[in-house]
């Protein structure tokens, strides 16, 4: 099932949903893809290094329980939260972030994003910098696997306001360059962005879900 959240929604009210989802399902519950937008806010990982939050400002820090070190979540950005049983699918962790992965790449080249690739190392997605120089991040990934079931997701930079980026060393890469689609010449609303790529997502889950 895939459905959208109210937006702008705070974070940490979804956050708790997704635990609260995934404490009592069983292995008979769907799974299922939330997506929405944030108000602004920036999230530090499990093991995030409070040091990678560099100037805040008024922006409200939450420290969850994802992967990950720190990044930012805001209006114009779309997260697609996947609460899926990876023990159902009988997939392991890193075969999960790949199929996130791919299906974001799958989901910027459909729009015309070009060269979205991903780099080793260095979970997410990303994109030649319109800037010039090294690789540019326009999607964020962390997740968290309890009892083989997973939530959080991957968030994708759609056309926002990317100076918040620059208070944090994003996922803990200090001077990594942060871009959105719109930055690439692509402009699509969050809801269009969001949709193709909840598409994605669950093509990939269920083309898994048939192979086994």
């Amino acid at each position: 099932m895939i459905k959208w959240l109210a937006r702008p929604v705070d974070y940490l009210p979804v956050w708790q949903d997704m635990q609260a989802y995934t404490s009592l399902r069983d292995a008979d519950t769907p799974d299922e893809i939330w997506l929405c937008e944030h108000t602004p806010v920036y999230t530090l990982g499990q093991a995030g290094l409070p040091q990678h939050v560099l100037n805040p400002g008024n922006i409200p820090i939450v420290h969850c329980d994802r992967g990950g070190q720190v990044t930012y979540h805001g209006p114009g950005q779309v997260m697609a939260y996947a609460l899926f049983d990876l023990r159902r699918a009988d997939m392991y962790v890193k075969e999960y972030v790949a199929l996130l992965e791919s299906a974001v790449i799958d989901t910027l080249e459909q729009a015309g994003v070009r060269g979205a690739c991903r780099k080793p190392g260095a979970p997410g997605v990303y994109v030649p910098d319109p800037a010039g120089g090294e690789l540019a991040k326009i999607a964020a990934l962390g997740i968290k696997i309890r009892n083989g079931r997973a939530y959080h997701g991957v968030s994708l930079n759609v056309a926002m306001d990317l100076a918040p980026f620059l208070g944090i060393n994003p996922c803990g890469y200090e001077g990594l360059r942060t871009v959105d689609m719109a930055a690439c010449g692509v402009r699509r609303t969050p809801t269009e962005a969001g949709d193709a790529l909840a598409l994605n997502l669950a093509r990939a889950w269920q083309h898994r879900r048939s192979t086994i």
